[in-house]
């Protein structure tokens, strides 16, 4: 009896040290529904002084661009396989770069507002990837199930990532309203006219590891 209760023990501990092995290994999350990797798998930083993100949100009479800053971050490959990652987002850095002077001020202070995305209560967003696939009959291409948090607000994603020599490239499309982002929706509000403001908000994202 006392041989089956150490054997028990020790198998219960093998697994607790699997399931954390992610968590040891860069960070991440080792819960359900988020990406783990091998012990064989490579850890690569993201260079963030090398890397960008550039936000393009649309209205009805007309549309803003800017930066935001990546304040930390991972990818994960396996034999040379990109299989997961972690990026984290500073919305601190929120910035409009189609404007200058105060107009430039005022979009930059409303987008850090409440009516937006609350950098106060909400300092960052993160993206995880959790599965990659690479695409059939590509060479450098990944279909990707990540999961986007804005706002302490978590949404599957699925995008495409193209992954070449050192760097990964992802065009995004956020729909804000997933994420308590309601401001001049006109699927919330109605007669807005031409104060609407599209729903969907599009991502750039470049980096470097």
């Amino acid at each position: 009896m006392k041989t089956m209760r150490t054997t028990a023990f020790l198998l219960i501990l093998s697994i607790f040290s699997l399931q954390s092995f992610a968590c040891k290994t860069c960070g991440c999350s080792s819960k359900k529904n988020t990406h783990s990797h091998s012990e064989n798998s490579i850890n690569k930083d993201i260079d963030i002084s090398k890397s960008s993100v550039m936000w393009l949100g649309k209205k009805v009479t007309g549309s803003h661009e800017g930066n935001i800053a990546i304040k930390e971050g991972h990818l994960h490959f396996d034999d040379n396989t990109f299989i997961g990652g972690n990026i984290v987002i500073d919305m601190t850095t929120i910035e409009c770069t189609d404007l200058v002077g105060e107009p430039k001020e005022s979009i930059q202070g409303h987008l850090s507002s409440d009516d937006f995305f609350g950098v106060k209560k909400h300092p960052i967003a993160t993206l995880e990837i959790i599965n990659a696939d690479k695409i059939k009959y590509s060479k450098n291409k990944y279909k990707v199930t990540a999961i986007l948090e804005i706002k302490s607000i978590k949404n599957n994603v699925e995008f495409e990532v193209e992954i070449d020599n050192g760097s990964a490239k992802v065009d995004l499309v956020v729909d804000r309203t997933k994420y308590n982002v309601k401001y001049g929706s006109g699927s919330f509000f109605d007669n807005l006219g031409d104060k609407m403001i599209y729903d969907d908000f599009n991502l750039n994202v470049s980096l470097t590891y």
